[in-house]
């Protein structure tokens, strides 16, 4: 337990450093027993908790409740079973995501789901979040994957949820946990299933003079049929910073890339690639180049996961954000954006998973400049709107958090809206599981009151 004020710093924030709250203390559980009793103190005394990993979490959604006890969860960082027969895993929440794919790989399996930041994300807070990844346009989110969750209710009550196969009796409870942000309690032992390693994997590299001619390309695969395992583009400023970075040596002043990855069946990847690689080839690229050996296929990868942190370089600050648009209409979203952008005067770098529209905006801006971090969040809250006027949402794997809560609004009715909260309230009527997180401002304490805070409501 931790309750130095100089120590209690470290748990202030997340990757969503804007936001800020010091916790009242920090503990670090080692069994799943601590975590039980650390929760049932809180409910006792009511007071508000949050379960955190590695804090990567781009919305704020580890951010400490005011008042609050963050229960840090990295020292829960064992592999409990890896069963390579059945292609199962139970772990603990604190086991950093790229480990586990590390641990199953002698037996040749790993696990799918794989966010940018899985060399250092957890488990834990990739199931708070059905945390998605540059592969999941072929093998899904988190959810995906999730077979089972044993979970400590906000009053420390004790369940089990799913098991340890695909078809489960009853509701699906487990898809009800997974992405509820830690409203509904803490995961401490996590089941999941486990893919084999692809017998043959062919991953492109296309440059692009403009970003909607990389866009235009993505709808052309789509179109013919082809299910890539990952496409992901990258515009101008982010492949510059990325260059910078990582030296990924990426076709030199290209306006976008377009990465594809084709993986399965060897014979069958074989195929593909050829009906791609003509594809690709008419669809105006400057250059294509094609992966030889795993060698340049990681360092392509490299340049591309390491672009959210290279960006840095660019600008003393920026904000991540995380928008979902259907895929039909990305080249308007990307210029409605650039639109956005120039009338604010700020900059944005473009780094998105392009086959499920989910898109990745950073915004660059100088906090010591009077006004701009205010512009920054204008703009991002005019992105976000765009991806809902457009049909799509205001999150695709970052959750709502902190930062998108005034939003969910916007994007549900008011019946959805009640709807969610009275749930939440019975899974934890005190409300101390993460508190103030996801709903809008002032609705899940209030109760009914909250109706009036609801966009519908007050136009009404």
């Amino acid at each position: 337990m931790v309750s130095d004020p100089a120590a209690l710093r470290v748990y202030e924030t997340d990757g969503l450093a804007s936001e800020r709250q010091m916790p009242l203390t920090v503990v670090f559980p080692r069994e799943a027993d601590e975590v039980v009793a650390t929760v049932r103190a809180c409910f006792e005394d009511e007071v508000a908790f949050v379960a955190r990993g590695s804090g990567t979490s781009l919305s704020g959604g580890s951010v400490p409740p005011p008042g609050g006890v963050v229960i840090a969860l990295n020292r829960m960082n064992r592999i409990l079973r890896l069963d390579p027969d059945e292609q199962r895993a139970v772990v603990e929440p604190g086991v950093v995501n790229a480990h586990l794919s590390q641990a199953a790989a002698p037996y040749g399996l790993y696990y799918a789901p794989d966010p940018s930041s899985q060399v250092i994300c957890t488990l834990g807070g990739n199931v708070a979040f059905n945390s998605g990844g540059a592969h999941c346009l072929k093998y899904g989110m988190t959810s995906n994957h999730v077979l089972g969750l044993r979970v400590v209710l906000p009053d420390g009550t004790v369940e089990r949820l799913g098991g340890s196969s695909l078809e489960v009796p009853g509701p699906d409870l487990v898809g009800l946990f997974v992405g509820s942000e830690g409203l509904m309690g803490v995961a401490v032992e996590i089941t999941v299933r486990l893919l084999p390693k692809p017998e043959a994997v062919r991953t492109l590299l296309a440059a692009y003079g403009s970003l909607q001619q990389a866009g235009e390309a993505v709808a052309a695969v789509v179109e013919s049929g082809l299910l890539p395992a990952a496409m992901e583009i990258m515009d101008r400023l982010a492949i510059e910073a990325a260059e910078a970075a990582v030296h990924a040596n990426y076709p030199k002043g290209a306006g976008a890339l377009l990465i594809v990855e084709l993986d399965g069946p060897r014979d069958e990847v074989e195929s593909d690639f050829v009906r791609l690689h003509e594809l690709i080839r008419r669809s105006g690229a400057t250059e294509v180049r094609v992966a030889s050996d795993d060698a340049e296929r990681l360092k392509i990868w490299k340049g591309r996961k390491g672009a959210f942190s290279a960006v840095g370089r660019l600008s003393p600050a920026y904000l991540v954000q995380d928008g979902v648009v259907p895929r039909t209409r990305l080249g308007e979203a990307l210029c409605e954006i650039e639109q956005l952008a120039a009338a604010a005067g700020l900059r944005v770098a473009n780094v998105f998973h392009a086959g499920d529209g989910n898109l990745h905006p950073l915004i660059l801006y100088d906090g010591r400049r009077h006004g701009e971090r205010e512009r920054a969040e204008e703009l991002a809250a005019a992105i976000l709107r765009v991806c809902i006027r457009q049909g799509g949402s205001i999150t695709g794997e970052h959750g709502v958090g902190l930062e998108k809560r005034q939003f969910l609004g916007e994007m549900f009715a008011e019946d959805d809206l009640r709807a969610m909260a009275r749930l939440r309230r019975e899974m934890d009527p005190l409300g101390i599981a993460n508190r103030g997180k996801m709903f809008p401002p002032g609705f899940e304490e209030a109760g009914e009151a909250g109706r009036a805070l609801l966009p519908s409501a007050a136009a009404g």
